[in-house]
């Protein structure tokens, strides 16, 4: 099945979307990838809807990658004897290590971190922002706060700190668990939540050992601030919009979007775009326009992957929020104005011999009009340095790895076909051919432009380049 986009959709399963008749749907109406969500699966869970993706991906015969996201640090205030308490503005309240219920005055905060943490001056936001708390005082077992905004603060409400640097890790005893879990399935990208500073990817990386690929969530003030330093140690960034506007201000939002999207094309990393793009489709058949235009903004910037989070997962209607998001996507990228957008965003390749091919492969396929790009590749490297040229033409990614193949369904262009790797040469080249045809990219007497590494089988050696024709059988390269 090929798709008619180069951006890729990555859709949210859940208790709408869970059974594998749905998941088929799902990928038929035009998800690439499939999040499992793990704040709400447990591992049981977790491991059917793996059974499930790949039985799908059986039947349908094409690559499809799944990303396990780990919960992260969850910080939640105590709880209230009688179960929530009315504020004003301007009032103190204080947050302390005092285990006793809380009322008007104070609640207990059950971590010492952010106790030990927080300075004067330093704002706390409660239920994502509805109440607002600027701290007066603080001495390591309380903190003192002005109400700034908001009236009501209830049990177990979460505690989110945009100008506070917590010293802890990204990952929780929970995410530890939940990490070696979801490695044991085969799963292909792990995005890790409230990621602050590239630290925090390092215990991740030593357990994952190059089984899965790593996601770093951009939803932290701290992680903006440290993105180049972030983007080098991850594989791939997620603008996390939704924590992201609760600890910057919303109005900031857009821009850093724009900033993180064109900060990991230029590294040649895969940036996902999430969280709320049609948020209105949970309880209604079509979006809003407004939230049509979000989409389109995210592709215009040539996101690697748009997402779909409760739309898909407990949405009412997951499979109309796909095909809608697929429909978005296609229309914006025939856009006259779209190839022009894209090529402005275009950064200069890195001084490599990989780069300076990919470089080379879009300007000839470009200028001669060629049907595909094909590029042979088993570590994935080698599609990555052909999808952050964005060429317009297709890029075929052909691996003898299914492991590869599976993580590369989230780059934007790349059609992914798992095939046995070539003996040589020209059987390498024929096999370009047959598969750029078999695959409807081209038709006998078409021309492709192949690129691999010579001597064959040897890692990230890029380095040649080779124009052919589709023979009159479809099955040759002359």
């Amino acid at each position: 099945m090929r798709r008619s986009r180069k951006v890729k959709i990555l859709a949210t399963l859940g208790p709408a979307s869970s059974e594998e008749s749905m998941i088929r749907k799902l990928f038929e109406a035009g998800a690439d990838v499939f999040r499992i969500n793990m704040s709400h699966t447990d591992h049981p869970s977790m491991q059917e809807l793996v059974r499930r993706i790949r039985s799908v991906e059986k039947e349908v015969g094409r690559p499809i990658g799944i990303l396990a996201d780990l919960q992260g640090p969850k910080l939640r205030v105590g709880k209230f004897a009688d179960k929530s308490v009315a504020l004003e503005v301007g009032q103190t309240f204080t947050l302390d290590d005092d285990a006793t219920p809380g009322d008007a005055t104070r609640v207990h905060l059950p971590h010492p971190e952010i106790l030990a943490s927080v300075q004067a001056g330093h704002r706390l936001l409660i239920d994502d922002g509805k109440l607002q708390l600027v701290a007066e005082e603080a001495d390591g077992k309380r903190i003192v706060c002005r109400v700034v905004a908001g009236t009501k603060i209830s049990d177990k409400k979460g505690v989110s700190l945009p100008d506070t640097d917590l010293p802890v890790g990204a990952l929780t005893e929970k995410d530890r668990l939940d990490l070696d879990a979801v490695l044991a399935t085969g799963v292909d990208w792990i995005a890790l939540s409230f990621i602050q500073r590239p630290e925090d990817l390092a215990e991740a990386r030593k357990v994952a050992r190059g089984r899965a690929l790593l996601m770093s969530k951009i939803e932290k003030p701290q992680a903006v601030t440290r993105l180049a330093e972030i983007i080098e140690l991850s594989d791939a960034l997620m603008v996390a919009r939704g924590d992201l506007g609760v600890e910057m201000p919303i109005e900031a939002v857009p821009g850093i979007q724009k900033q993180i999207t064109r900060a990991a094309r230029r590294a040649g990393k895969p940036v996902v775009v999430a969280t709320q793009m049609l948020e209105s489709m949970i309880e209604a058949p079509v979006p809003t326009r407004a939230e049509v235009s979000d989409v389109s903004i995210a592709v215009f910037e040539g996101a690697d992957a748009i997402m779909l989070s409760a739309e898909s997962a407990a949405g009412k209607y997951p499979v109309e929020a796909v095909g809608m998001m697929n429909r978005i996507a296609e229309r914006v990228e025939r856009d006259p104005t779209y190839p022009g957008i894209i090529n402005a965003q275009r950064s200069e390749p890195e001084a490599t011999g990989a780069d300076a091919i990919s470089l080379a492969s879009r300007q000839i396929a470009e200028t001669l009009k060629l049907a595909a790009i094909v590029t042979y590749t088993a570590s994935g490297t080698t599609g990555l340095r052909a999808a952050r040229e964005r060429p317009q033409v297709p890029i075929i990614a052909l691996s003898p790895v299914v492991e590869t193949a599976r993580r590369l369904s989230l780059v934007w262009g790349t059609h992914c076909v798992v095939t046995p790797d070539a003996a040589d040469l020209d059987d390498m080249v024929n096999r370009a051919c047959r598969i750029a045809h078999s695959e409807a990219f081209g038709s006998p007497g078409d021309r492709i432009i192949v690129t691999a590494g010579v001597p064959l089988r040897t890692p990230g050696a890029t380095n040649m380049l080779r124009i052919a024709y589709i023979g009159s059988d479809g099955l040759r390269g002359l």
